[in-house]
């Protein structure tokens, strides 16, 4: 489970991504709650357990706003 950054007590990683891999898209997990979001062609949210839509809507933002680097990760994780 690769750690890419932690935030505000979330850790947003990446888990086995499939056969064939997955699109481009980061885990995030606090506690026992857990998401899964898209990041194209925008940041979506692809599913989520345990967070109500406060805590999803801040997750999108520092997704969105990390997005970036994210990408960067994966890429270099995943080459």
């Amino acid at each position: 489970m690769p750690v890419v950054f932690r935030a505000q007590g979330y850790t947003l990683f990446y888990s086995n991504e499939g056969n064939p891999r997955e699109p481009l898209h980061v885990h995030v997990r606090k506690g026992a709650a857990v998401a899964k979001f898209w990041l194209y062609p925008e940041v979506c949210l692809a599913e989520s357990y345990g967070l109500n839509g406060q805590e999803q809507g801040t997750l999108a933002g520092i997704v969105a706003a990390r997005r970036q680097e994210i990408e960067e990760a994966w890429h270099g994780f995943f080459s």
